[in-house]
């Protein structure tokens, strides 16, 4: 029997598919061939049609079951795991009524800004263990202050990753995760935010049914069958964001365990099992995909917004010069690039930043020192340096890391990205062999056979500092920090 899973991105619609006995990938596939783009009809807006990613949920399925020749009914289970915080608004035909306002759209802060003023600090804290901030309840808000028709037509919310389940399975649903991501569920309560729910005037029939995260969920219906080519009556057991989705796939069971990655966005996302922190308007605490109100499990998560999409940025602008040239060039100049800094923050509001909006920096280029070799890497350790500064966030809020676990592409593929990390904060980075997708393949079988399927997950290679170049890299990311708070924020 084989098991299929998505990882629905904000880039890229992934899939692939894993043999439930052994836990070893059969087959990838990734669509479409160039990205996926981002509608910003206004400053600070980002927006895709959800329509796209069920497209796109189809080629890949399509394509994974041809090039691999296996059948349709050799596929005993499915899971999902997609871009947290999107927001989908859809009518009783579960047809979306607007554009996804997706995760790295900043319309909502005012929202969130006013409604942790007016629900108090204390509350935030105690109940929805986050500032609203920018999240999927914010965004809801700005809909229906901006949009009151399309609300009204509005037969549920959904996240990205509930949309497909419910395009698969014509039954609109969502987890715990996902409520807590979207900054909808009251912790204290286990239940809804009944005092979210009347500040911000949501009507609280839009919340489709809860699921939990492992379970057969429901299953592929007729149409489904038809436009994916899977079987009909194939159960969904599993969905989660992709960053608590990418957590379990890199082993992070247990309280302790710390996970990095480095996509579109950068996220260091960390395990516990306590409640207490400090951060509360920087630092988003969510249920993880193992939470249970008998058995709680949180992922504390640091986000910046400005990660693989500042390297895009860069790539787009250096035309043909290819990922792997780039890191080449990125080696070739120092530690520090000659003074040469760049801070990473083009992409939207920023969590660790208090939601400021304070866009992209390049300070202190020299026209007679700095050439294209400065600017990759000043580009990687500007990166790099705020996911560290993000680090130091976490650090504050009682989480200890002592190594990271990461998979093995996007930004960590990268040497020069890794190694500063790594000797900046003295710590081991291992790179694992694991993928969204194939994460979540492997999380379907839990429950439907039984058994949790092995994880198999291969180092494929760790990344140790090296103590003779700490000092230098702490150096040149503590200017970097003193440029950013003393000139940017």
């Amino acid at each position: 029997m084989v098991a299929i899973g998505f990882d629905i991105g904000s880039s890229f619609v992934k899939g692939a598919l894993v043999d439930v006995e052994t836990g070893k990938p059969i087959a990838r596939a990734r669509v479409p061939e160039v990205e996926i783009p981002m509608d910003a009809e206004q400053l600070g807006w980002a927006e895709q049609h959800p329509n796209l990613w069920w497209q796109y949920l189809c080629e890949a399925t399509q394509k994974l079951l041809t090039e691999s020749n296996i059948n349709a009914d050799q596929i005993s289970s499915i899971g999902i795991s997609y871009q947290m915080h999107g927001l989908v608004l859809v009518d009783r035909d579960l047809n979306p009524l607007r554009k996804s306002i997706i995760w790295c759209d900043s319309r909502a802060t005012p929202y969130g800004e006013k409604a942790f003023e007016k629900l108090g600090k204390g509350y935030c804290k105690d109940h929805l263990l986050n500032s609203p901030g920018n999240f999927t309840a914010s965004k809801l808000a700005w809909v229906i202050d901006n949009e009151p028709e399309r609300y009204q037509k509005s037969y549920k919310l959904m996240l990205p990753g509930d949309f497909l389940a419910a395009k698969l399975s014509g039954i609109p649903q969502t987890t715990i995760t996902g409520l807590s991501e979207g900054i909808f569920w009251d912790f204290k309560n286990d239940q809804v935010s009944k005092a979210l729910f009347d500040h911000y005037q949501i009507d609280q029939s839009l919340v489709p049914e809860v699921v939990d995260n492992f379970t057969v969920q429901a299953t592929v219906s007729k149409h489904g069958a038809q436009a994916t080519g899977l079987k009909e009556g194939t159960p969904i057991t599993y969905r989660a964001g992709d960053q608590p989705n990418n957590a379990y796939t890199l082993g992070a069971r247990k309280a302790g365990d710390v996970v990095a990655t480095g996509g579109t966005s950068g996220v260091v996302y960390a395990l516990t099992d306590q409640l207490s922190g400090n951060e509360l308007t920087k630092v988003n605490t969510f249920a993880h995909v193992n939470y249970q109100p008998q058995q709680k499990m949180f992922g504390k998560l640091l986000n910046l917004n400005g990660a693989g999409i500042q390297y895009r940025w860069l790539h787009q602008l250096m035309g043909e010069v290819g990922y792997e040239k780039l890191n080449e060039m990125a080696q070739q100049a120092p530690i520090g690039s000659n003074g040469l800094q760049v801070f990473p923050f083009g992409n939207g509001a920023e969590r660790m930043l208090d939601n400021k909006i304070v866009n992209g920096h390049i300070s202190n280029i020299n026209f007679n020192i700095h050439d294209n070799n400065h600017m990759v890497r000043a580009t990687l350790e500007g990166i790099a340096f705020a996911m560290i500064y993000g680090i130091e966030i976490l650090k504050n809020d009682g989480v200890d890391i002592e190594n990271l676990k990461v998979g093995n592409d996007n930004l960590f593929l990268s040497d020069v990205f890794s190694k500063t990390i790594a000797d900046t904060l003295g710590i081991s980075i291992q790179m694992l062999e694991a993928t969204g997708a194939e994460g979540a393949a492997k999380a379907s079988i839990y429950n439907v056979h039984q058994t949790q399927n092995k994880d198999n997950i291969n180092i494929t290679k760790t990344i140790n500092p090296n103590p003779k170049l700490q000092d230098e890299s702490m150096a040149s990311f503590e200017q970097w920090k003193t440029q950013l708070i003393n000139n940017i924020i």
